[in-house]
């Protein structure tokens, strides 16, 4: 009999959750690590690292070790497992948790392994990896036992995961390296061309959240953005609109709608018939851009909606399948 804790991790390119069995969700923090250059070390993680991010002298290096939702570089993301786990469990727990942790649709064997692994190293006692869609729908609330098709968009910072799920397992999927970053790349490149201002992920990120939207709008909001003139070299402020942040992201979310086809194309028809009943379950950070859902209908003419606490829904699905290992198991990909 197991009685260590359960521990589930949203891996995410962008923010990591951590999920424990009894407390609900108790973490959530960038993906970040800042390595100290001449030693190799690491310095911080999380929210203290993201915090470094544009402002560190050439000694200290800050990076995601996650890239496109799989493990970029497998140290740091060992150090930055190890570091949410101690930091979840906190200082006297000495029992090695059961650890559950998500990955993209498209992810591979040995990507999976390298998750394993680096879980394993990091403290955990047993490590399983779950494909991302189906830890969203279970965190969503679906009930993907059932003998319906259900679909599923889970758009995070790396990666945007999309999935048809019956009977517990997938039907169709892909997974498309088109999320979050590409948008706030895309806004910064925008910026860029328009502006003529340097402006860091960072600023791209939150003139997406507090003006971005998927589809033009009547009423537009604005922001002011503070960046480096290109020409002179001196800072400067310009005032960016939400039609103008739309035009910027086009292309990338063309990306999307066109994988959203792709999938819906690979569906039965009898599951098909079942996402007109049902509509399209939006999960992940990326669907919280304004009007996304108001996009997918315009593209695919199935209406799509937002699922309560979209953030927060694979860290949820992870606890959810922890606690009943026996009902997800077919959808449980790798344990050790």
């Amino acid at each position: 009999m197991f009685f260590g804790k359960k521990i589930g991790i949203d891996l995410g390119t962008a923010n990591t959750l951590v999920f424990l069995s009894d407390k609900g969700i108790v973490l959530n923090e960038p993906s970040v690590v800042a390595i100290s250059v001449p030693d190799n070390r690491i310095l911080a993680v999380g929210n203290e690292a993201k915090d470094m991010i544009g402002k560190t002298p050439d000694t200290i290096m800050t990076y995601r070790p996650m890239k496109d939702g799989v493990i970029a570089d497998y140290l740091a993301t060992e150090a930055m497992l190890r570091y949410f786990i101690n930091k979840a469990l906190g200082r006297w727990n000495f029992a090695k948790p059961e650890v559950m942790i998500s990955a993209p649709a498209g992810v591979t064997s040995t990507e999976k392994r390298a998750v394993v692994e680096a879980a394993i190293k990091a403290g955990a006692r047993f490590a399983y990896v779950v494909k991302e869609p189906i830890l969203a729908a279970i965190g969503a609330g679906v009930p993907i036992q059932e003998a319906r098709g259900h679909m599923i968009i889970d758009i995070g910072g790396g990666t945007t995961d999309l999935a048809v799920i019956s009977l517990g397992g997938i039907v169709s999927s892909a997974s498309v390296k088109m999320a979050g970053n590409k948008f706030d790349q895309a806004i910064v490149n925008y910026v860029k061309k328009t502006f003529n201002l340097a402006i860091g992920e960072k600023t791209a990120e939150d003139i997406k959240i507090s003006v971005g939207s998927a589809v033009l709008v009547e009423e537009e909001l604005t922001c002011v953005l503070k960046g480096r003139d290109y020409l002179t070299g001196l800072p400067r402020s310009a005032e960016i609109s939400t039609n103008e942040v739309v035009k910027a992201i086009d292309s990338e979310l063309r990306d999307v709608i066109k994988t959203v086809k792709s999938v819906l194309h690979e569906t039965p028809p009898e599951l098909a018939s079942d996402i007109i009943d049902l509509g399209i379950i939006m999960t992940g950070g990326g669907s919280l851009l304004r009007n996304i859902s108001e996009l997918i209908f315009r593209a695919t003419g199935v209406n799509a909606h937002v699922a309560d606490e979209a953030l927060l829904c694979v860290a949820k699905g992870t606890g959810i399948a922890l606690e009943h290992l026996d009902v997800y198991k077919r959808s449980i990909v790798a344990k050790r």
